[in-house]
């Protein structure tokens, strides 16, 4: 039965930390009460209101869109606000200082007209419009609305908006207080804005002591000068259960613990009432009104018809599927557009023709051009036909723009399929010699829009995304958003701080869980032995695991996401709120997938931190070698030099792109890699899919000689034979369906794209088998390519895809082959792996690189190279990878080089400190360099302690000693300098102060901080304010002078470049406004001259001895891990090396020596864990050791984690034992089956000899004796095939189970995919405990037990 009553006030989940049910969930609760009516007012943006106007088209619920937004007050004496310009007037404060968290200002709901003027499309665009106007006004992260400002007023008395005034308004507090004339005044202040008919009073009874004769009340008010009323249930949750939840967002909110004075709520009232339950409220304010049924009923009808009048088409109003380019036009100036024939402007597709007709030559040279013809006829034909000739156009302007800036620039997905990407110069990928098809990027029959992604340097996305804005605009250009969502991590630290637990407990609970869905923090409990074991299980926890789980993909953080730009045209605003964001870029407020909905073209620009490296290593030889290297110049690096594939064969491929990965290192060293070719097919072998679905195996079989290539039938030669008859891509798929069915490449990929569920599937099989017969193919034949596509076809990866990710690897790899020490310090500098530095530092050493030490005189922001022998020429004279001389090399010594640690790794630097200790060189002395680099003293301190002046004083290394000469300075002598330097030094500003400003009696007391300082703060604040009169006054009181001057404290973004003679920047619309709110710290200011110090003698004398012992050295590789996160002198591991020698421990160099499946036990520092997807779907855990002489895999298999999976996630120096397994020539790993702290068995081999730590690993660690643990290490050492023997696992009934299980895995899931294919919920996932990346600093402090 259909129920007439529409909830106008409506909070989701996307007012952030406030409603607590997603748009879904709300639609699917107003459907089971039968409404055909619902509107979604967030607060503070409209963040869910595509995904709601979606779920409500597909539930056949008309939608009402609106927003809840905070408001300033205006009238004397409002409660909580004094009168405004009043002197003296003070908001009310926290006690023990401090500031409010959550103001509490007044709230006013504002809706989309669609009776309007402008009808619904006219609605929506006033309501993105004040949200923008809003949020780039006051203060980021806080907006107010301000009625009375020019540019909202216009909105709110347009007739597009319909004001509701509710008891969250102003009414609400005078009502209270049983002020009437407060009642009246603001409600004459909203009618002086909004025409009639289009305010309203909303009314609200949540059944609360008074509420009921306070609503009927306003509502007498409101009729008494002529104001209709409404009713709502001012909705945060779906159902009455989900309250405590919006309890937990409230104290969340306010960064308080759950207390009656901090949540909003007194009852479960505020959930989305059926209209039944509405129909009794409605009676109860209309009887305490002294009226009757009757006017319950009239109130429900003004309701009514209020949310038919502001019902919204979601295609005709929200534009969605819609699709909007940019103007063309913008794409490229009017001067160069070009002219036809008959005098008028090029359009679109004649310029684009024009463009790619015209880089043919250059590309293509003038031989075999016929394909290419036919090929760019053919695109171009597409790309007219859809009408996205200006996306191409501006993607390529786009390109070329970031290429005029000097930033390395690549394109990577499906769209490198494509020769019109390919001839604008976006790939550099050619779609003809490696054959990729553009139907996979783009066709007639697909739905989706176009979607081409952009590699930048990592290091100057910033520039190019304001390069981007400066040249579109922040009307046409903003940046998109991104949802920061609850997990089990982010739940649990805001459950824990609202039920008051401590912080530290509630940061190691978080810790100990994998990131995984909130929702499943129980079934891990029960299911991860790793947890159980941690007694996370107690009962006193329930409650808080209870309200993790509710908490699940509520929103907690709107943030720009890290690539989306849009790109649309002048109508770009009426379509999207936008808000700054952090570095104070215009950020939509929807997401990537709702801008695809609305048809906004969105263009990823990712940041790459292999491209700045790589861009860091090039201008590191043009530095050095004086050579100037084009990476993507094929005679300079040609796709066929046999060094860089040798190379990549031995799997010495950490640092390069895309196969530093365990498994890729091994799967390189399996199948060898010859080809630009082979390069596709490993990056694409080593995807999700294919290895789910087993395509390795039988293409290294044929590829190493094994087996012989099979062909189904002779027309699968010539696209199966590039991948040794295995099918891997998804362009082999399209083109198996299209050969056998008789279809273009377009209808074939919509074939291929059905293949991915299950009715697709037999739909596909239904389609194709009759098409296959009919072209002559025999049955059996016919039965065995279907079975392929069946078994291949899900699973496959885009060869496009591959080969965009192919040339930034093959380059990559080139780079190392050939200058290794340049390509490593790229690597160090912007940190683009999986790998902690401190390993990439022993990869430059094994390569030969000598690792220099921390130098203020030579070491610089970056990591940088330095010449230690000079050889024959630039480049390796031999190549670093093989272990023997080649033949025909001269005899003379080769180039060797060294790799200096940065300034910027010092903990605690900044980039003003960094600039200055480079400016200032050279340095004589500790004394000469505190008195000109001007760094503070804990980092002198530092940089003492890690080094930074052995070369000054000539300390040298004290690695094979630790007692050095008497009469030589030490680095304890220096600290001891450092503290009589600052001790002097205060001296000195103490009587400097006191001399300037002794006349004053309270002079002595003032502050360090000088006057002009403060004045600029104060003035920063004032033009941020929220308050508008404080905004006018201080424009006002600003001097074109004062401006020019702030106009230069930001040179990237409002420099004097971006300013006219007025001071007035060029930057303004949204562009200028949001980059007004930016909250990043500007940039140092760049360091020209550095004073020298006059020495008047008086200064502590450099030097001198104190007769300390100098470190040792076991103390210098400890003050390197706290300081530097690098143990650049020795290897941690070293510590403990007589010990691993007594133990028999096998070093990383040594493992290619030893036997196949020998018991073996391996140590070293954790680097890397990871939980990838197997077939099997079971969780399987990789871990790489650095033991100093190279990295050691290891596997942890089901039947091998119980005991052990604590140790390898949250322990970092490990033992780790296991059976040796050969994965290649020159690729081996670990089968483990048993894993301890090395610093615990350390300790006990000091306390009772090599017997107690034997004892001590024979032990199975409590709790898991019953469990099947007895046969763990049996069934691993046991195992021959690809996976391990499990024991076998229980259902997944409640009941308990009797019998072991796996490695004492509780009760498992098993994920299923449609397709068939099965994964563990705990794989693919960033497992428990810290990164690895975040650890050296802390290496001594993390393993407990450990001696440090």
């Amino acid at each position: 039965m259909r129920d007439p009553f529409p909830h106008l006030h409506v909070a989701s989940g996307y007012s952030l930390r406030h409603g607590a049910s997603l748009p879904p969930r709300l639609v699917e609760r107003a459907v089971e009460h039968g409404m055909d009516l619902l509107a979604l007012t967030d607060r503070d943006g409209t963040y869910g209101a595509v995904k709601f106007a979606k779920a409500c088209q597909v539930a056949g619920i008309s939608p009402v869109l609106g927003v809840d937004l905070a408001y300033r007050p205006s009238t004397p004496g409002a409660p909580g606000d004094g009168p405004a310009g009043e002197p003296g007037s003070r908001r009310r404060t926290p006690v023990r200082g401090g500031a409010f968290r959550d103001p509490r200002l007044p709230r006013v709901t504002l809706l989309a007209h669609a009776a309007g003027p402008g009808g619904g499309r006219g609605g929506w665009a006033a309501v993105c419009r004040i949200l923008s106007a809003t949020h780039l006004a006051g203060e980021r992260g806080t907006p107010v609305l301000d009625p009375e400002s020019p540019e909202v007023a216009a909105l709110l008395g347009s007739g597009d908006v319909v004001v509701l005034l509710g008891p969250g308004s102003l009414l609400g507090p005078a009502l209270e207080g049983h002020r009437d004339d407060l009642v009246r005044a603001e409600l004459a202040r909203w009618r002086a804005l909004v025409p009639t008919g289009c305010l309203q009073v909303e009314l609200v009874h949540h059944r609360l002591p008074g509420s009921a004769a306070r609503a009927a009340h306003l509502a007498r008010v409101a009729a008494e000068v002529g104001l209709p009323t409404v009713l709502t249930n001012q909705v945060r949750y779906a159902e009455r259960r989900d309250a405590a939840t919006a309890d937990v967002l409230d104290a969340s909110r306010r960064l308080v613990a759950l207390d009656r004075r901090h949540v909003d709520r007194t009852n479960a009232e505020g959930h989305l009432k059926s209209g039944p339950q509405m129909r009794q409220v409605a009676d109860e304010v209309a009887h305490a009104a002294g009226g009757g049924p009757s006017d319950a009923a009239r109130l429900l009808a003004r309701t009514r018809a209020l949310a038919e009048r502001c019902a919204l088409d979601p295609r005709g109003d929200l534009g969605l599927g819609e699709v909007h380019f940019p103007e063309f036009e913008l794409a490229r100036g009017p001067s160069v557009l070009g002219t036809r024939d008959d005098g008028r402007t090029a359009d679109a597709d004649t310029l684009l023709r024009l463009r790619c007709e015209g880089a043919i030559g250059g590309r293509y040279g003038s031989s075999g051009l016929a394909v290419v013809w036919k090929r760019l006829d053919d695109e171009l034909g597409v790309i007219r036909d859809l009408g996205y000739a200006s996306y191409f156009l501006t993607v390529g302007d786009v390109t070329d723009l970031i290429k005029d800036l000097g930033v390395r620039v690549a394109a990577r997905g499906s769209g490198a399929g494509s020769l019109v990407t390919y001839l604008l110069g976006i790939s550099g990928v050619d779609p003809i010699r490696h054959q990729l098809l553009m139907e996979r990027f783009l066709s007639p029959l697909r739905q989706a829009l176009p979607d081409i992604d952009v590699d930048v340097e990592s290091a100057r996305r910033t520039e190019v995304y304001e390069a981007i804005l400066d040249r579109y605009g922040g009307e046409r250009c903003v940046c998109v958003s991104m949802m920061d969502t609850y997990r089990v991590r982010h739940a649990v630290r805001d459950v824990g701080a609202a039920l008051g637990m401590p912080p530290l407990e509630t940061d190691a609970i978080a810790k100990a869980f994998p990131h995984i869905r909130a929702r499943d923090a129980r079934t891990a409990l029960r299911e991860l032995p790793e947890l159980r074991a941690s007694g996370l299980g107690e009962q006193r926890l329930d409650l808080m695991f209870q309200l993790v789980e509710r908490l699940d993909g509520l929103p907690r953080h709107v943030a720009v996401h890290p690539c989306g730009v849009l790109l649309s045209d002048a109508t770009l605003l009426d379509r999207t709120p936008v808000e700054a964001s952090f570095a104070g870029f215009p950020m939509s407020q929807f997401d990537k997938d709702d801008v695809e909905d609305l048809g906004l073209l969105k263009l990823d620009v990712l940041g790459i931190r292999m491209q700045s490296s790589m861009a860091h290593a090039v201008s590191e030889i043009r530095r050095l070698e004086g050579v100037e290297v084009d990476l993507d110049d094929q005679q300079q690096v040609p796709h066929d030099d046999p060094a860089t594939y040798e190379m990549i064969s031995t799997a010495r491929t950490l640092g390069i792109f895309q196969i530093e990965s365990p498994g890729q290192r091994e799967l390189v060293g399996k199948s060898g890699i010859e080809t630009f070719e082979d390069v596709i097919t490993d990056i694409s072998l080593f995807r999700p899919g294919p290895v789910k679905s087993d395509m390795i195996t039988p293409y290294l079989e044929v590829k190493q000689g094994w087996k012989a290539a099979r062909y189904l039938h002779d027309d699968l030669r010539p696209i199966l034979g590039p991948t040794r008859g295995v099918v891997v891509f998804h362009e082999q798929v399209i083109e198996i369906i299209s050969r056998f069915a008789g279809v273009t490449f377009a209808e074939a990929d919509e074939k291929r794209r059905a293949l991915g569920d299950r009715e697709g599937m037999a739909e596909t099989k239904v389609w194709f088998f009759p098409r296959a017969l009919g072209r002559g193919y025999p049955m059996h034949v016919v039965e065995e390519v279907w079975s392929v596509l069946e078994a291949f076809a899900s699973f496959g990866f885009c060869k496009a895809h591959a080969a965009a990710f192919a040339l930034p690897t093959f380059q990559s790899a080139w780079l190392k082959a050939h200058w290794p020490a340049h390509f490593l310090a790229g690597v160090l500098t912007h940190d683009p792996g999986m790998y902690p530095k401190r390993l990439i530092l022993e990869d430059a050493r094994r390569c030969g690189i000598e690792v220099l030490g921390l130098d203020v005189g030579r070491s610089g922001r970056e990591y940088s190279v330095e010449v230690l022998d000079e050889g024959p020429g630039p480049g390796p004279g031999v190549p670093w990878w093989t272990d023997q001389q080649p033949e025909g090399l001269p005899d003379e010594p080769t180039r060797r080089w060294g790799i200096r640690l940065a300034l910027s790794e010092v903990k605690g630097i900044s980039e003003a400190e960094v600039d200055r200790v480079v400016a200032a060189r050279p340095y004589h002395s500790l004394s000469d360099f505190w008195h000109r680099a001007r760094v503070s003293r804990p980092v002198v301190e530092r940089l003492v302690l890690a080094g930074g002046f052995d070369a000054t004083y000539g300390l040298g290394d004290t690695s094979g000693a630790d007692v050095r000469r008497r009469g030589t300075v030490t680095r304890r002598d220096l600290l001891l300098q450092v503290a009589e330097l600052d001790r002097h030094g205060r001296a000195v500003e103490r009587a400097a102060r006191g001399r300037s400003t002794g006349r004053g009696a309270g002079a002595g007391r003032r502050s360090r901080t000088p006057a002009r300082s403060v004045a600029v703060a104060d003035a920063a604040a004032a033009r941020n304010s929220s308050d508008a009169e404080v905004r006018e006054r201080q424009r006002g009181a600003e001097s074109v002078g004062e401006r020019d001057l702030r106009g230069d404290r930001r040179p990237a973004d409002l420099g004097a470049g971006y300013r006219d003679d007025s001071g007035t920047p060029v930057r303004d619309g949204i562009w200028g406004r949001s980059s007004a709110q930016a909250r990043t710290a500007p940039p140092p200011e760049p360091v020209e001259s550095v004073q020298l110090a006059l020495d008047l003698g008086d200064a502590p004398g450099d030097g001198e001895l104190s007769g300390l012992p100098e470190m040792t050295a076991e103390e210098r590789m400890r003050a390197e891990l706290e300081i530097l996160g690098l143990d650049a002198s020795r290897h941690v591991v070293d510590t403990y090396g007589p010990f691993l020698d007594a133990l028999g421990a096998t070093r990383s160099r040594d493992l290619l020596g030893q036997r196949s499946k020998a018991e073996l036990l391996v140590a070293g520092v954790k680097v890397a864990t990871q939980t990838p997807p197997i077939r099997s779907g079971r969780r399987v855990i990789f871990l790489t050791l650095d033991d100093g002489t190279g990295p050691v895999d290891a596997t942890f298999f089901e039947d091998a984690q119980g005991p052990y999976a604590a140790t390898v996630f949250h322990s970092w120096l490990l033992v780790v034992r296991g059976e040796l397994r050969r994965t290649g020539h020159r690729g081996v790993s670990l089968r483990a089956t048993g894993c301890w702290e090395l610093p615990a068995l350390h300790q006990t081999w000091r306390g009772g000899g090599l017997e107690a730590v034997r004892a001590e690993m024979a032990v199975v660690p409590g709790g898991f004796g019953g469990v099947g643990v007895e046969r763990a290490g049996a069934g691993a050492a046991e195992s021959r095939a690809s996976r391990p023997v499990m024991a076998r696992p229980p259902d997944f009934s409640e009941e308990p189970q009797e019998g072991p299980t796996a490695g004492g895995m509780g009760r498992r899931r098993v994920l299923v995919h449609s397709s068939g294919f099965k994964l563990s919920p705990y794989a693919d996932i960033k497992p428990a405990g810290d990164d690895t990346r975040d650890v050296a600093r802390k290496l001594w402090h993390r393993s407990p037990g450990s001696p440090g």
